[in-house]
């Protein structure tokens, strides 16, 4: 097969999942739902505000709604329950919803399917059956890798914004604020996933929940280990009648002496992680500009002789 058809090829199958990519974008506010916001007068016509709608609102979003329902029935429960768990620990991006990742699921499988085909018609060989199965796999799950990027690094975010915000609640509880305030007013001193996730929180219990059920329920959305263990300390004092203040002291001094740990931690694994790139890609080099001259005047000693 050419080049330059494969090429062709390629660029075909990467365009696919651009294209739908660029048409499952938000369109324009429907008219109806515009004139009906604004309480106009009179009777409207449901063909016109139908026609003056993006082809995005007529033909594309009821294609992927589909294309959801049918990925649904497709996917075991198991698995939907997998993607939804994913989608709360990576703070539920915008504009991605759990109908979104699983068409791009099946339009990245379908994709790296295509593309896996061409390389293996051009050469059929177990080596490239095997290359075609990988980037299937690969492109069908790239949606939960990238979740997982999402979700890992949200909760390193959350990990390094805690200690500060432990120390502006317990300031504020010191300082005669209740509990709540005081995670009212760090949450608006704050910025971040934590700060969304401890507003997200006093919504909670404004609507009516428990303190201690709504702060379980944070400990669940974010899944992390810090975040966990001053959210047990808080019902618990709580629940015992300790003074919150101490328990905020306490576990702002715990969660300082966390996050140092940890960035003595990063520094001791540097030397080990740059011995692969120093071996691979300096020493040679290295190598070739000391050693190159020599080697010449080598080769001609020898040839000359």
């Amino acid at each position: 097969m050419p080049a330059l058809v494969v090429l062709a090829a390629v660029a075909v199958v990467v365009s696919l999942p651009l294209l739908w990519w660029a048409l499952s974008g938000a369109g324009a506010t429907p008219t109806i739902d515009r004139a009906v916001l604004a309480g106009g007068a009179g009777p409207v016509d449901l063909r016109a505000a139908q026609l003056q709608r993006s082809a995005h609102d007529r033909a594309v979003r009821p294609l992927l709604t589909r294309a959801a329902d049918l990925g649904r029935r497709l996917l075991p429960y198991a698995w939907l329950e997998s993607l939804e768990r994913r989608l709360m620990l990576a703070g539920r991006p915008e504009g991605w919803p759990i109908e979104r990742v699983i068409v791009a699921k099946f339009v990245g499988g379908a994709a790296g399917f295509g593309l896996g085909l061409l390389f293996f018609a051009a050469r059929a060989s177990l080596v490239w059956a095997l290359a075609w199965a990988g980037l299937t796999a690969l492109a069908f799950f790239l949606p939960e890798l990238l979740l997982h990027s999402a979700a890992e690094k949200r909760r390193e975010e959350i990990g390094n914004a805690l200690p500060d915000t432990l120390d502006q609640m317990t300031i504020a509880v010191e300082a005669g604020l209740g509990f709540d305030a005081a995670m009212a007013r760090a949450a608006a001193n704050g910025s971040g996933p934590l700060a969304d996730e401890l507003v997200r929180t006093l919504q909670e219990v404004q609507m009516g929940a428990p303190r201690s059920r709504a702060m379980r329920a944070l400990a669940t959305r974010v899944e992390h280990e810090e975040l966990r263990r001053f959210v047990n300390a808080v019902v618990q004092a709580e629940g015992y009648g300790i003074p919150v203040a101490d328990v905020l002291r306490t576990q702002a001094a715990e969660q300082r002496t966390k996050r140092r740990q940890r960035a003595e931690e990063h520094a001791m694994k540097i030397p080990v992680k740059i011995v692969f790139p120093m071996i691979v890609f300096i020493l040679p080099t290295l190598f070739i500009a000391i050693l190159g001259p020599a080697a010449f005047r080598m080769a001609r000693m020898f040839s000359g002789l």
